[in-house]
């Protein structure tokens, strides 16, 4: 069976040392807040080339550590896709604000064209989402949230390593907000997270706001000697078991970017059948393929054929979140992309332990279809 993605193969070939990592931070004795997560903070603000940057329980909390720090809230508004992960929406329906919904274009990217027309004075940000492992137009996008005093949050959960006119993507932004679920680029084996900023004084306040307000690691205070919260803040701590194992991947996370190319190459030059409409690479951006999406009006017809041999291909994402009933009530104007492509998308397994015979056999089978 060929599954769209799978952890097995490089869990067995890192299996030692990973074993090994985890059993010293056990014996350590420090779960939380220890040399492990220090040691992966400095080197994935090095990678990404951001001044600061803290790392968090969940991609989730990323982006809603990001608007709680910058006092985005009830009554508030905030600009993102219908395409996208649950949780872009979710960590800001959390911090009381509501979601204004604007359409794609053909790239799965949230159309720019579309976004002015959606500001109201309400309106305090814009999530663009770098989708599929490829940026936005942020260079249109920072120009109308200057326009209009509108803070500019990126959602790199899918894109890390992605480059927008040769920028790292999280760098483009106040806030960069990135995911360490298994299934990204740069994969945990549980949940974590990462914000980014070239902001000093909202890089302090989501330090603080991940650890419930309070001043942890931060000797010179005074108040770190005791229970002492200077503010309302939550719970989102990456662990250091989280930590080393990430601190033992990022080291291949080059590789991993090159092996994800490297398929996503033999799918655009291999697959040759007309019914299959294969993902735009724009211009000035470096595509990190997260997921390699196509589209096809005999959507359903491919997967069973697919999965009668022996090849699962996922849907990201069947439904556009403003059809869900947790957000219908949102504000959004029509979504005729979001709607249209949720319709006929579908994802082809691309993994950095992905085998080429196992690729040219999804692509022989996807011509014959």
């Amino acid at each position: 069976m060929i599954n769209s993605w799978e952890y097995k193969k490089e869990y067995n070939n890192l299996k030692k040392d990973i074993l090994t990592s985890i059993d010293k931070v056990l014996k350590s004795g420090n779960l939380f807040f220890g040399d492990e997560l220090r040691k992966f903070e400095k080197k994935f603000l090095k990678i990404n080339k951001s001044k600061y940057g803290v790392a968090v329980g969940s991609g989730t909390d990323a982006i809603y550590l990001s608007l709680k720090a910058l006092n985005i809230g009830k009554n508030d508004e905030v600009i993102t896709v219908a395409n996208t992960a649950i949780p872009t929406v979710s960590a800001i329906i959390n911090t009381g604000a509501s979601v204004k919904f604007v359409d794609i274009g053909k790239d799965y990217l949230i159309d720019i064209d579309k976004i002015e027309r959606s500001i109201t004075k309400r309106t305090k940000a814009i999530i663009p989402v770098h989708l599929y492992g490829q940026s936005c137009a942020m260079k249109h996008i920072i120009k109308i949230g200057k326009k209009y005093k509108i803070k500019i949050i990126e959602d790199c959960a899918q894109a890390q390593g992605a480059t927008y006119h040769k920028k790292i993507v999280g760098t483009l932004g106040i806030t960069g907000c990135f995911s360490f679920y298994p299934t990204k680029i740069l994969g945990a084996y549980g949940d974590g997270g990462f914000v980014t900023t070239n902001n000093k004084n909202l890089y302090l306040k989501i330090r603080r706001l991940r650890f419930y307000g309070m001043e942890q690691m931060d000797s010179s205070k005074w108040w770190n000697k005791k229970y002492f919260a200077v503010e309302n803040g939550t719970n989102s701590r990456l662990s250091e078991i989280q930590a080393t194992i990430l601190n033992l991947k990022i080291k291949f996370l080059n590789s991993f970017i090159n092996k994800r190319r490297k398929i996503a190459k033999m799918y655009d030059k291999g697959i040759t059948n007309p019914k299959i409409i294969k993902p735009i690479q724009n211009k000035n951006n470096k595509h990190v393929y997260h997921l390699y999406v196509v589209a096809s009006d005999y959507r359903e017809t491919i997967l069973k054929i697919m999965k009668k041999n022996k090849i699962n291909l996922g849907i990201q994402y069947p439904y556009p979140l403003h059809k869900m009933l947790a957000y219908k009530n949102n504000s959004h104007t029509k979504l005729d992309n979001s709607e249209k492509l949720s319709k006929k998308i579908f994802s082809l397994p691309i993994y950095p332990m992905l085998e080429e015979a196992k690729v040219n056999k999804i692509i022989n089978i996807l011509n014959k279809i």
